[in-house]
């Protein structure tokens, strides 16, 4: 499904956890989610505070505002429910990173915990089943 400009411009312009209310429905329907990967296809990651994030955005076309900085050498990439959970959960795991969804404009998301992320995003599924 293609996202037509005034879309993206109007969930960007929502608060963090909106767009994160968002980010679920969209993951949920679609059954894939979106991060950034550098050329050695390295997760592009960001520190607040103490802490490691990994970016999530619902669909490719949210990236483009936040693919400057740090990321400006970094590319969209998908991932699928069934690689999140076989790959990516462990790789968030292991290393107690925390993950920054849908952030905008260089701005941080909605920041979460894995476990909430994995709840909220089970309990959105179960509307699908």
């Amino acid at each position: 499904m293609k996202l037509n400009s005034k879309e993206i411009e109007n969930v960007s312009k929502l608060k963090p956890f909106k767009r994160y209310k968002y980010f679920m429905k969209k993951v949920a329907d679609f059954e894939e989610l979106w991060t950034v990967v550098d050329n050695n296809g390295d997760i592009g990651l960001s520190d607040i505070d103490d802490k490691t994030l990994i970016p999530m955005w619902p669909k490719e076309a949210y990236i483009k505002s936040c693919l400057e900085g740090n990321w400006k050498n970094h590319i969209p990439f998908k991932i699928t429910l069934d690689d999140f959970e076989e790959t990516i959960i462990a790789f968030i795991s292991e290393n107690n990173y925390l993950i920054n969804v849908f952030p905008v404009d260089e701005k941080t998301g909605f920041i979460v915990n894995l476990n909430e992320f994995i709840r909220d995003l089970n309990e959105e599924l179960e509307w699908y089943e």
